[in-house]
């Protein structure tokens, strides 16, 4: 007969148990602690898969074979942040569910059960959810989810760069902003950050000049500059201020185009500042709005406003419900395909098309849009390319 774990009561002291003792356990021991107590929770066994930086594959935490993110089911469960059921040859199955920390996707788990009830699920899907916390927690302090992210050495630049990048994807019940760059083990002065208050939505885009370790200092410079300001409630003129003065102060010979923005998550109304920077496209309804956000040139950042000659604009537009906005650097756009001619906007707002037009959600089009781009040289990036896709979606 197979065993139906606990009842209901003892399943949730298991429950609080394990959630005790998994903020204290070590990285190496993880897979360990996690199979030990879903055995008690009824469970036979449950595997740990951790994405890649590029999204393309979903490493086990533990020993075992690498899994597609496009054509496995465990993919699946990743793109559509959904359940999915395989049936194994033996008779048992496995659940596959996403592991999410708030919007920001990390992989999926893997449960094999010899049969599913309401009960059963339930604790799957609440261990899914521990699990990914302690997983995000855990990241900042053991470089071993680090090295199972990854299918590359990575450059000095780049590590740089990534040790200072948000969580790829952040949201509420009002809005979106998620984002996505390459060449991932490569960078060199693309960033971007973006974060939440209980009103607006902060977002920044940053295109250094140059793509060397110089370059990488200039963004980590801007970045902070960026994120000092936010936090002391600056303007988005005072903000970009504080970036322009700490660049030309000490680092006089560099500067870095950028954009940086402010949606209110109320209203919609979407503000921003364009330095230097090519201007974001409007999605609506899945078109490109032709130079629906188009508005004219400012100076790069790190240029202070005195030999600039001009105060910083600040644009404004009012968004309409599950409008998306995308920000991209021009490594985007200058991008080659196979037969040597530049990507291009036109190549670009195609690609976005096809990747909203599906109803993805907003991480999952940008994973599938940088994917084509690169796709389009074989993989290999000659420049920087970074998006950030920011969606408007109010509660009806």
């Amino acid at each position: 007969m197979a065993d139906v774990g606990p009842t209901t009561g003892e399943g949730e002291d298991l429950l609080q148990e394990f959630l005790a003792e998994i903020h204290t356990i070590a990285p190496t021991k993880l897979t360990e602690l996690v199979n030990a107590y879903a055995t008690k929770l009824g469970l036979q066994r449950v595997d740990i898969y951790l994405v890649d930086l590029q999204q393309r594959r979903l490493t086990p935490f533990a020993d075992g074979e690498q899994l597609p993110v496009d054509s496995s089911l465990a993919g699946w469960a990743y793109r559509t942040l959904s359940l999915r059921v395989e049936e194994t040859t033996t008779g048992t199955l496995v659940i596959w569910l996403p592991l999410v920390d708030a919007l920001e996707r990390l992989g999926v788990l893997g449960i094999q059960v010899d049969s599913m009830d309401s009960l059963r699920l339930r604790r799957c899907r609440t261990l899914a959810a521990v699990l990914a916390m302690a997983i995000s927690s855990k990241r900042a302090t053991s470089d071993r989810f680090a090295q199972k992210a990854r299918t590359e050495p990575m450059t000095l630049p780049a590590e740089m760069v990534r040790a200072l990048l948000p969580p790829r994807t952040i949201g509420s019940d009002h809005a979106v902003s998620t984002a996505v760059l390459e060449p991932a083990y490569e960078l060199g002065g693309d960033s971007f950050d973006h974060s939440l208050t209980e009103s607006t939505l902060h977002a920044v885009i940053l295109d250094a000049m140059g793509h060397n370790l110089a370059s990488g200092m200039t963004t980590a410079i801007a970045m902070a500059g960026c994120r000092s300001a936010r936090r002391m409630g600056a303007t988005l003129p005072e903000l970009v201020k504080t970036v322009d003065d700490v660049l030309a102060t000490w680092l006089p010979d560099q500067f870095c185009t950028g954009i940086a923005a402010q949606l209110d998550l109320a209203s919609g109304v979407l503000t921003w500042c364009n330095c230097g920077h090519p201007p974001p496209l409007l999605i609506r309804d899945h078109q490109v709005l032709e130079a629906a956000l188009e508005r004219p040139g400012e100076p790069p950042m790190g240029i202070p406003a005195e030999l600039a000659g001009t105060d910083r604009a600040v644009h404004e537009v009012a968004l309409e419900p599950r409008d998306r906005v995308l920000f991209y650097t021009d490594g985007v756009t200058e991008a080659r395909m196979a037969g040597g001619a530049r990507f291009g906007l036109a190549g670009f707002s195609e690609s976005i098309i096809r990747a909203t037009a599906a109803g993805e959600l907003a991480g999952e089009a940008l994973r599938q849009l940088i994917h084509s781009i690169l796709d389009h040289q074989d993989g290999k990036m000659n420049d920087d390319a970074t998006i950030l896709l920011l969606e408007w979606r109010p509660p009806s």
